[in-house]
């Protein structure tokens, strides 16, 4: 089991999607496409939420046996109020989060990659799964926001 490639794209996307994100003009980032829909900012501050929901996975499935992490996203992102945050505020803590747990997924032991955690669907997923998982996901949340 590797997850070198999962570490690699997320230092990719890192480096890379910042930039692309900061020419997106206010408006355009700020306003939802439609009611019940969020914006390209809030989007943004979803994959923030998620950063910290995955950073428990990737501590917490090594340390403790097969524990229950989920959370409820629309919750998350109402209650955050992240189109009320600075552009600026939210790219560097999503850029720097995320930095942060390409760190922590390398320093992971190969054997604590086949350990289990539980989502919200009480079925177990090993480490590995919840790491690939999380960088598609950001890809998917990524892709509609800005084209890369």
């Amino acid at each position: 089991m590797d997850i070198t490639t999962a570490i690699d794209r997320l230092t990719w996307l890192c480096q890379h999607i910042p930039a692309l994100i900061e020419t997106i003009p206010a408006s355009e980032f700020e306003s939802r496409p439609a009611p019940g829909k969020w914006s390209k900012k809030e989007i943004l501050g979803h994959l923030i939420d998620s950063a910290a929901n995955n950073h428990q996975r990737f501590i917490r499935i090594q340390s403790e046996q097969e524990p229950v992490i989920f959370y409820n996203q629309n919750d998350w992102v109402g209650l955050s109020r992240h189109n009320d945050i600075p552009a600026e505020q939210l790219v560097a803590t999503w850029k720097h989060y995320n930095l942060h747990l390409a760190a922590i997924a390398k320093a992971i032991a190969p054997e604590n990659l086949t350990r289990n955690g539980l989502g919200r669907d009480g079925q177990p997923h090993t480490l590995k799964w919840y790491v690939d998982d999380y960088v598609e996901h950001m890809e998917h949340h990524l892709r509609q926001i800005v084209n890369y």
